[in-house]
């Protein structure tokens, strides 16, 4: 296998400036005898030659397996076929497939332009040495249709008297060479069939042990040298089919016949090149002997089937007769019979449209309105007489939901009716006979005559006001239980943030009363009054820097969308966190990505997902006895314009029991917890389009991730 990687590596140079996008695809068909992946490796470097030396062309290998081939061929789905002899005699016969060229088949350093059949068994079978001791051993070959893998050694037994599907005690295909050799390796069948140089090349690769194998009914010829079972057949042919042009044909058979013998494409391939079409008359002989297809009604032609014939003719005949004695009777009551089946399937028809809860119309291929059901005018107000025969573009699809014209050019239902597409949209907005307008979703589908001919389109819609209006409730409750999450969050933090801004305040008190006391004492030292008052000035900002924090993070936020910075959040959420930081011993570790990209959000549900995480992980971290307390909070831009926001902290890590479970309601870790944050976050980032997950620590601890779309 790496002999053939390298070779093809070889290769490539010698077509990188040859193949061009422009290029026709020519597909070759090779039979898979050896599977799919062993016939695309070998056969590959030839399409590849190909290419290069037939220019305007490109090559392609099809592997097929035997039940593929004859599908392929006469449905065109390939160029050129690669078989075996047998298969070639019935594509010939059948389909007019002409040969070009016949494979040399490298065996070492032999080239051989004939193959046959291998009967084997194990070596330390004793009981069966010659043909007439396979009668009632478990036999395997590859396929009903491969030539040296079956058929050539059928003919061997028949020629002794033997049938392979009579006498033996059981008989199976492998579907490819290498199953054989293997079933036969392994015990699971006594003999196998397979073509001349499998085992040789099996052998070679270290797949086997040659020597672990016995060939039965050798035969020895001075210029053959595999082992063999049977008579000699003429190679693989290389065949044009019937719908490639002679002129193709001709130069590819130059090209195959030029290949020299030591060519990369025929080492990697395990061949010698190609030689002139031989001869498949000893194939054609075979099949006639077995009376296998082409051959199988080849002196079978009995006096029963004869009768058989005949007699089918015989009723034949006599049912036309009959038929035509009751023509005219028969086509006068089928007529009556299909005025009233026609009558009842329009009943039947305007029955199912007015049953259905959804407004159905149909349009032509200029847009009138060709039918409506009962619903459509129960929703729209608009009357079947209103709408047949008008443009239903102009009367229900006129204008969007923003109020703008909507042009009839831009209408789903006219694209449909041109390239016979069918379309779902999810939202957008019908009018109705009063005026007003109503969201609905719908579908366009063609509508095809009995000639396949597209005659219009059917319209399916579905008033979705109630949807809209229950999703709007759904979204505004989800805003509530953050909001109320929220109050609770700076609840639990209420004690840490009073000490936070207490600080401050302490510190502008003390430092008001010593200005107090300068300006008292008239000592004159007024830098040093002003150096007190900016002190005052900074510990004011910092106080109402917490303030405004809480506010922000507390309030009831419009549902209006911002472009936010995860960076500035962060840092809102670290101030915050302040206290609980010192009081743990948390060291933060920061690795912001100044070069992200902003993302549209909303700012209030942002910073609630990144509490709720930062929190959770210094929780987590306050029991720990030893070690390092260490709250990493990093942003970086995703390839796929996604910001990543990785929390990682150094505490016990999860517990399996509930990792799967975390973004669950009412699922914890925590003693006293509710288990709604991490639900609430999950809610929150898949309303912003995004994704929250947990990752594998390195070590101990947890790490979460969001990731968030980036905003244009």
């Amino acid at each position: 296998m790496w002999r053939r990687a390298l070779l093809l590596f070889l290769l490539l140079p010698l077509i990188s400036g040859s193949l061009r996008a422009e290029d026709q695809l020519i597909r070759i068909g090779v039979l898979s005898h050896r599977g799919n992946q062993v016939t695309y490796d070998t056969w590959s470097p030839t399409a590849i030659y190909l290419s290069r030396v037939v220019p305007g062309h490109d090559f392609e290998i099809i592997p097929l397996d035997f039940a593929e081939v004859d599908p392929a061929v006469k449905f065109g789905q390939v160029d050129f076929i690669l078989v075996n002899p047998g298969i070639y005699v019935n594509l010939e016969v059948r389909y007019r497939i002409s040969r070009i060229a016949t494979l040399n088949n490298l065996a070492g350093t032999n080239a051989n332009n004939v193959f046959g059949g291998v009967i084997f068994t194990r070596s330390d079978r004793s009981d069966i040495n010659t043909l007439d001791d396979l009668k009632g051993k478990s036999l395997m070959a590859v396929d009903v249709t491969s030539l040296g893998g079956f058929q050539m050694s059928w003919r061997e037994m028949y020629t002794r008297g033997l049938d392979p599907y009579r006498d033996s005690s059981s008989f199976s295909f492998g579907g490819i060479h290498d199953e054989v050799v293997r079933a036969v390796r392994d015990g699971r069948v006594e003999v196998g069939m397979i073509r001349t140089d499998i085992l040789e090349r099996m052998a070679a690769a270290n797949q086997i042990d040659i020597d672990d194998f016995k060939i039965i009914n050798p035969k020895i010829n001075p210029g053959f040298l595999l082992n063999r079972s049977t008579r000699l057949y003429p190679e693989w042919p290389f065949s044009k089919v019937l719908h490639t042009s002679n002129e193709l044909a001709q130069r590819v058979a130059v090209a195959l016949l030029n290949m020299p013998n030591t060519h990369p494409a025929a080492r990697v391939g395990n061949y010698a090149g190609w030689t002139i079409p031989l001869d498949y008359q000893s194939v054609h002989d075979l099949l006639r002997e077995l009376q296998l297809p082409p051959y199988e009604y080849s002196g079978r032609f009995t006096l029963a089937d004869a009768i058989k014939k005949y007699w089918y003719w015989l009723l034949v005949a006599l049912v036309f007769l009959v038929f035509m004695l009751l023509m005219t009777t028969w086509v006068s009551r089928l007529n009556r019979e299909l005025k009233k089946a026609k009558l009842h399937l329009e009943r039947q028809y305007e029955l199912i449209l007015n049953s259905v809860a959804d407004g159905i119309i149909g349009v032509d291929l200029d847009g009138k309105t060709t039918f409506a059901n009962r619903a459509m005018s129960q929703i729209t107000g608009w009357s079947a007489t209103d709408l047949i025969g008008r443009n239903q573009h102009e009367i229900l699809h006129h204008t969007r939901a923003d109020g703008t014209p909507h042009p009839a050019d831009q209408c789903p239902v006219y694209a449909t009716c041109n390239d016979q597409i069918p379309r779902f949209v999810e939202d957008d907005v019908f009018w109705k006979k009063d005026g007003s307008s109503f969201p609905v979703e719908y579908s366009s589908t063609p509508i095809r005559n009995e000639q396949f001919k597209t005659v219009g389109s059917v319209v399916v819609f579905r008033d979705i006001s109630d949807r809209k209006r229950i999703s709007e409730e759904a979204r505004q409750h989800q805003d509530d239980l953050a909001h109320v999450a929220r109050l609770s969050t700076m609840g639990e933090m209420a004690s840490g943030i009073a000490h936070e801004i207490n600080q401050p305040l302490t510190a502008i008190a003390t430092n008001a009363h010593a200005c107090i006391r300068m300006l008292e004492s008239h000592s004159g030292e007024t830098e040093r009054v002003i150096d007190v008052m900016e002190r005052i000035g900074s510990q004011a900002a910092r106080a109402g820097e917490i303030i405004r924090h809480l506010r922000q993070f507390v309030k009831k936020e419009q549902p209006e969308l911002s472009r936010i910075d995860i960076n500035e959040v962060i840092n809102e959420v670290i101030t915050l966190l302040r206290t609980e930081i010192r009081k743990f011993e948390v060291k933060i570790a920061l690795d912001l990505d100044e070069r992200i990209g902003k993302v549209m959000a909303l700012h209030v549900q942002i910073d609630q997902v990144i509490l709720n995480l930062a929190r959770n992980a210094i929780e987590a971290m306050a029991d720990i006895q030893e070690g390092t307390r260490l709250l990493s909070i990093a942003t970086s831009n995703q390839p796929d314009d996604y910001v990543r926001v990785t929390i990682t902290d150094t505490g016990p890590g999860l517990d399996p029991a509930v990792a799967d479970q975390l973004f669950n309601p009412f699922v914890t870790t925590k003693p006293s917890g509710m288990g709604l944050g991490l639900s609430i976050s999950q809610g929150i980032i898949e309303a912003h389009k995004g994704r929250i997950f947990v990752e594998p620590g390195e070590g101990r601890g947890a790490r979460f991730v969001f990731l968030l779309p980036t905003s244009p």
